[in-house]
């Protein structure tokens, strides 16, 4: 408890501020002081309306970066809560019961090759339906040891059969590859066969939610990323919700950092020690129970599209919610992968070595997120928790003026297609495709790509003469703010590189007259103003980066290494399509054949789509 309490002490508050809900803001900072939580954001919604996204205290582990609301955060096991989501849409769909076995000749992944060669000696595992597992009742008893003592190699020093906290261990006994991978993480289980039979006992078991995140590949056809993305995030105008990665260097773009004291040797199996949350574990083999990064006002976003009330449209009917949160028989207090009770609250809580978070959605119509970068191990552990969870209802009881505004309302899609028509003199003109805010700025810089962000409720000075509108951070300067598609900009060196990024924003009414912006999908370009010579960053976060353009031929694709595969199409201006790949992540080159002129390049990913406008001289 007393490592950094002294960092701690002082929380910083960013966001906007709610003057009725002082307290909640009192309330997070008395929290994170009396439990040395660096950094932490907290966003309320009532009645389908975000009233209140705060940030609080440091979001890095050099206690240097303010957390600020739209900060993205590891958010552990409120994973499970997206993937029994994404299973309720699939049988709402009617590609899917809860009555579906997902092994044996017959079972849904009897064409996964490598889980149905399993070496399966309790035939009991046939019988485990989805159900069971939504409502953790499969079988598996993680706390029943089932590693040898000592494991050697590899030991551990909590007891138990939850191969995620064992992930060398279990490569290690299957003869397999590092690091773990999800399917060896599942195999594994499969291969020590149930504790108790299905649908008799509820015993908490990651794995099952490992194993129906391979039931929705197998039956939409797509990655499990890219149906959440596509068929419950996108509709819902939410953008900012992604897998996580194992390592700091590969964290998402605003993502926070986490602190944690432990130490392991690493996933990856080089004998290095690592802290556990930077490759212990592999976070990247959790996806579908504990893998997923977000903000907490985009997870409040998505607990006001489920929550059964008639305030906003709700993304399943009333009665896959009502399945959804229905009480299961082996534990009242449990449904299909939500905490539930009596009182017709519902809920989950994350955990992960530097990570704990808590989202409810309640039945007096408020619903909340609260994220952490570091979470409580020593004997105060109960009292963090409790402390956790009884800090925002305390929030909401202490309101003294509900506030009518929706700070929910960001566009739903950022501006698009930024390109250079013609420059001189030091000059540069900017056009774009608008996007669906009520006006945009034009940020700008000299130095490196903009990675730096406009704040909500905050309203900014835009000069086209470079270096004279307000600055967000690191010579990022508004250089247009309105609600046109052009600009000029002027005052820049012929020869220099500048790098523009759009950001959509609403202002009315409804938002309380607080500009509230639209960060995710924000794409970027680069430019030599002498010689229009461009480089496209692609609205993705991390960006693709494609160049050059104009090209004589070949346009160099850089992309993510997060992203499996990359489909690439090329297209007349007319729509006709010319040629198309997909191919690996990395670097690659891809020819645009034909004639001196304008082309329209697609590159999809993760579900994902841009196009870009390229020109061959």
């Amino acid at each position: 408890m007393a490592l950094f309490a002294n960092q701690f002490s002082t929380t910083a508050q960013t966001g906007i501020a709610v003057p009725g809900m002082t307290y909640c803001d009192n309330a997070a900072t008395t929290f994170m002081a009396n439990f040395s939580i660096p950094g932490m954001t907290l966003a309320i919604s009532k009645n389908g309306k975000l009233i209140y996204s705060r940030g609080f205290g440091k979001a890095n582990t050099a206690l240097t970066e303010t957390t600020q609301p739209h900060q993205l955060f590891r958010i552990a096991s409120l994973s499970k809560p997206i993937t029994s989501i994404a299973i309720m849409k699939l049988v709402e769909q009617g590609r899917l019961s809860l009555s579906d076995h997902p092994f044996g000749p017959t079972g849904l992944l009897h064409n996964n090759v490598y889980l149905s060669q399993s070496n399966i000696t309790d035939t009991r595992i046939y019988d485990i339906t989805i159900k069971q597992l939504l409502e953790h009742s499969a079988g598996w008893n993680r706390d029943v040891n089932c590693y040898p003592s000592p494991t050697l190699p590899y030991p551990y020093t909590t007891p138990g059969c939850d191969p995620i906290s064992a992930p060398l261990y279990v490569t290690a006994s299957l003869g397999a590859p590092n690091p773990v991978t999800k399917d060896n993480l599942i195999r594994f289980l499969l291969e020590k066969g149930l504790n108790t039979a299905p649908g008799t006992t509820y015993n908490y078991s990651n794995i099952g939610y490992l194993i129906l995140g391979r039931v929705i590949e197998e039956v939409s056809g797509m990655s499990y990323e890219d149906y959440v993305k596509n068929t419950i995030l996108s509709p819902l105008g939410i953008c900012d919700m992604h897998l996580g990665r194992n390592l700091l260097a590969d964290k998402m773009d605003r993502e926070a950092e986490y602190i944690a004291p432990y130490n392991t040797l690493s996933c990856y199996g080089t004998g290095a020690t690592v802290r556990w949350q930077y490759g212990g574990w592999n976070l990247e083999a959790m996806d579908s129970h504990g893998g997923w990064v977000a903000s907490a006002r985009d997870l409040v976003k998505l607990l006001v599209a489920i929550d059964g009330f008639a305030t906003k449209p709700d993304i399943l009917s009333a009665s896959s919610i009502q399945t959804m949160v229905a009480p299961s028989v082996t534990n009242a207090g449990y449904a299909n992968g939500w905490q539930v009770n009596s009182s017709n609250n519902w809920w989950h809580t994350g955990s992960l070595d530097g990570t704990a978070s808590i989202m409810v959605r309640s039945a007096s119509g408020y619903t909340w997120a609260v994220l952490l970068n570091k979470r409580i191990d020593d004997a105060q552990s109960n009292a963090f928790w409790g402390a956790l969870d009884n800090m925002p209802w305390n929030c909401i009881s202490n309101i003294t003026a509900t506030p009518t505004f929706d700070l929910m309302l960001s566009p739903q899609n950022n501006a698009a297609d930024i390109n250079f028509p013609g420059a001189g003199n030091g000059a540069v003109n900017v056009n774009w495709t608008n996007g669906t805010g009520t006006g945009r700025i034009l940020v700008a810089s000299e130095t490196d790509a903009i990675n730096t962000y406009p704040l909500d409720g905050t309203d900014y000075t835009a000069n086209a003469a470079y270096g004279n509108g307000n600055n967000l951070g690191n010579n990022n300067f508004i250089v247009y703010n309105g609600t046109g598609n052009s600009a000029t900009i002027t005052g820049l060196n012929p020869s220099g590189t500048y790098y523009f990024r759009l950001f959509e924003y609403n202002k009315a009414t409804e938002t309380g007259n607080n500009a509230i912006y639209k960060l995710c999908n924000s794409g970027q370009l680069s430019v030599v103003p002498n010689t229009l010579a461009t480089n496209v960053f692609v609205s993705y976060e991390p960006n693709f980066k494609v160049f050059p353009n104009p090209t004589n031929g070949l346009v160099h694709i850089e992309s993510p290494l997060k992203y499996e595969k990359i489909k690439v199409k090329l297209m007349a201006v007319s729509g006709q399509i010319l040629s198309e790949k997909t191919l690996d992540s990395g670097s690659f080159d891809f020819p645009i054949a034909g004639p001196s002129g304008n082309y329209l390049l697609t590159i999809e990913a993760d579900g994902n789509s841009k196009t870009l406008i390229v020109t061959k001289k």
